[in-house]
């Protein structure tokens, strides 16, 4: 199979950009390359430019969400971020609030969902909240939400979930199922999953009380970046915590926003 050109990329990239706000720059053409030459061979096609025709077609629903899915799945894990974590824990008990509503707005296979759970579900037997509490996770891939939905991982996904919580929640397998991991339908019930496309509106979920829009940002250009992240801040309540990824510095909006921490911000 031929080499990816430079026009291709642009193709692809141009491609992506128009239909789902994603931006790749010039240093991305490896990524690029290593994520969808394995696929592009998988389909019998000889270059990238066909896969280029066949996922910009009429017909190629399917294989352009398999082409999102390999340029935009990262490494995830539970509790990623552990002060995040740390941090929402000692807000919610400095306010015990009745209800809350949590958005993971980019989801992805549902680690960083359930581990909102996991700290929502303590706090809640120990008295610091109410039961009335849900997690959304929303996802532009729906292949990830689809596992997400399953609760099932691999055990090394919860290195950071500790023995006690594992426990509570979690059901080891056994026998063919060694080595994998379900979340408990008691915790499940608080979450659910849905598709959703963050460069279009969102108006159709919310409002929330907390949203985390961790480690996505690094995948718009800085014109996205902006309407991204105040249309997420449109779904979340004055007054409401804001996480992105500690290494995505300030938050690029014209939202009113308290800086508490890295990667964390109050809504004016």
């Amino acid at each position: 199979m031929e080499a990816l050109r430079d026009d291709t990329f642009h193709r692809i990239t141009n491609l992506m950009h128009a239909e789902i706000g994603l931006s790749f720059a010039e240093s991305k053409k490896p990524l690029v390359t290593s994520r969808l030459s394995a696929r592009v061979q998988r389909l019998g096609l000889h270059s990238f430019d066909e896969y280029v025709d066949l996922i910009s077609g009429h017909e190629a629903g399917g294989e352009f969400q398999m082409a999102v899915d390999l340029l935009t799945t990262n490494e995830t894990y539970f509790f990623r971020e552990p002060a995040h974590f740390d941090l929402l824990a000692r807000e919610v008990m400095r306010t015990k609030p009745r209800r809350l509503s949590v958005w993971s707005a980019a989801s992805s296979f549902g680690d960083e969902a359930y581990s909102i759970a996991m700290l929502l579900a303590d706090l809640q037997s120990q008295g610091r909240m109410g039961a009335d509490w849900s997690v959304l996770g929303t996802d532009i891939s729906d292949r990830v939400l689809r596992s997400a939905s399953t609760g099932i991982y691999p055990a090394e996904r919860l290195r950071h979930v500790s023995t006690e919580r594992l426990k509570r929640y979690c059901l080891r397998g056994e026998d063919e199922s060694e080595g994998l991991v379900q979340i408990q339908d008691r915790l499940r019930e608080h979450v659910r999953f849905g598709q959703l496309n963050l460069c279009q509106d969102a108006s159709c979920v919310g409002p929330f009380d907390v949203v985390f829009l961790r480690n996505v940002l690094i995948y718009f250009d800085a014109a996205t970046k902006r309407a991204v992240v105040d249309r997420v801040l449109g779904r979340l309540r004055p007054g409401g915590l804001f996480f992105i990824g500690t290494a995505e510095g300030r938050a690029p909006c014209t939202t009113p926003l308290q800086p508490l921490a890295p990667g964390v911000f109050r809504k004016a």
